[in-house]
């Protein structure tokens, strides 16, 4: 049955606020996820950027011992070769995590908003949310 225009308003307010949260920690999952996962290729491609005569050239003391333009370049090379792997096990890792944890499934429909109804998961089904009619088929993957 269809809610009042004031209840409806409230409802859509709750429910854009909840998916809201959701989507920002689906955000923040994954730029923690991504910055851990990508840090070596971070830290190689800082030094050889830094280290490099033509870009930085910075004057510390292992620009100046260790590294030439050289290896410099090697390092800026070597970090853009290792960041394709890298990212594919990132998004590996977030995707089985959010798998793991359901993060799709919390997502509520607008019409929860217009109409009563709708069931909960039960706490059995392993769901973290709400969600409407929560049932095998509706699920974002198997």
């Amino acid at each position: 049955q269809p809610r009042s225009p004031c209840c409806c308003l409230a409802w859509t307010l709750l429910i854009g606020t909840m998916n809201s949260l959701v989507f920002l920690l689906n955000l923040l999952l994954m730029f923690v996820i991504f910055t851990v996962v990508l840090l070596p290729t971070i830290v190689v491609v800082y030094f050889g950027f830094q280290c490099h005569s033509q870009v930085l050239h910075s004057s510390a003391r292992y620009c100046k011992s260790i590294l030439d333009d050289n290896s410099s370049s090697a390092l800026i090379i070597l970090g853009f070769v290792i960041m394709s792997p890298l990212l594919v096990v990132a998004m590996a890792i977030y995707c089985s995590l959010a798998r793991r944890l359901q993060l799709l499934v919390c997502f509520q429909p607008y019409s929860l908003a217009l109409y009563k109804g709708g069931r909960c998961c039960q706490p059995g089904q392993g769901a973290l949310c709400c969600a409407r009619g929560c049932s095998r088929q509706l699920k974002a993957w198997v």
